[in-house]
């Protein structure tokens, strides 16, 4: 509707003033990824893989003009299919920069890694940036080696789920909510009315469900030295700097990317190797070190503070 307003305005102010105009589409709608080298120039390819901002399954907002980008599980998904499919992509590393998102992202994003690992044993690395925690970490630990930068912030391990209790407000201002429900539980974790000590603890052995299923993964990732006992004491939901983390055996090394780049070319023996990575029109990406074409801006951020509103189950660490 907007797309449509606007060029209507565009039209008339053009048939007013008597002016020339060429139809250029407002937005490019998304095409498929492309491959894009960044660095090098050999056969063989290091795939630099993004995984930056809010993990979420639903697409990002187009900002004033409308549309939508395609989602961070999707854009994943597929960039794993168009790997799986070339031969020459001899390494992968995951650069990571995300506090996590919802439950349910994060769970698939790793095991779509997992699943690409069977299929194409290649050695893949997660190389956490600035941020690394929560989902982010939890993604992670499908690599075969965890590496961070000496001033990145990982850990953050468990589950949150936030709900808003606003029947007060609404009290003051004069408003009243009526649910007709087939059952009592029906409108669990309703923000109009205070949880009940039942709701709570059955909303509470979700969340330790699922915070169970966080500890499995990071006690499966390759070159876990922790016991589950010791996991747990780390897992209290507080993040780490990377040191911390290495000390806690929570991640392998900390190096800068370009060793971890370094590093992977050593493993399969191509010093010359290309470093690649992935975009779709429109996005540029210059070095190893230029952002993710699709970086969280404010209507991302919104997007955030919406799923961490909206009583979702996330691995996700907000302060």
């Amino acid at each position: 509707m907007r797309l449509l307003l606007l060029s209507a305005l565009l039209t008339l102010c053009c048939s007013l003033f008597g002016c020339a105009f060429v139809t250029v589409p407002l937005l490019q709608p998304p095409g498929p990824l492309q491959e894009q080298t960044v660095e090098g120039e050999g056969g063989k390819k290091i795939l630099l893989l993004d995984i930056s901002g809010t993990i979420s399954e639903q697409g990002k907002s187009g900002g004033i003009l409308g549309g939508s980008a395609v989602s961070m599980v999707s854009q994943f998904h597929e960039a794993l299919q168009k790997a799986e499919a070339d031969s020459d992509v001899a390494g992968i590393i995951l650069r990571i920069n995300s506090p996590g998102g919802t439950v349910t992202a994060s769970d698939i994003m790793y095991h779509d890694l997992m699943e690409f690992k069977k299929k194409r044993p290649i050695p893949v690395v997660a190389c956490i940036m600035s941020t690394g925690a929560s989902g982010g970490y939890y993604v992670a630990t499908a690599a075969d080696e965890i590496v961070a930068h000496p001033t990145s912030i990982t850990g953050s391990i468990g589950v949150i789920t936030v709900k808003f209790n606003v029947a007060g407000l609404m009290n003051k201002i004069g408003l009243e909510e009526q649910t007709v429900k087939s059952g009592d539980k029906k409108d669990i974790m309703s923000p109009f009315r205070r949880a009940t000590p039942e709701e709570e603890k059955l909303g509470q052995e979700i969340i330790n469900q699922l915070y169970a299923r966080f500890l499995d993964v990071i006690m499966a990732r390759s070159g876990n030295q922790l016991g589950r006992d010791e996991l747990k004491k780390l897992a209290d939901g507080r993040v780490y700097t990377a040191w911390q983390a290495r000390d806690a055996r929570l991640i392998d090394r900390i190096d800068y990317l370009d060793g971890v780049i370094a590093g992977i070319k050593k493993k399969i023996g191509a010093e010359k190797a290309r470093v690649v990575t992935y975009y779709r029109a429109g996005n540029y990406k210059g070095s190893i070190y230029a952002e993710a074409g699709d970086k969280e801006g404010m209507f991302e951020m919104l997007g955030g503070l919406e799923m961490l509103t909206s009583s979702s189950f996330m691995y996700l660490w907000r302060p």
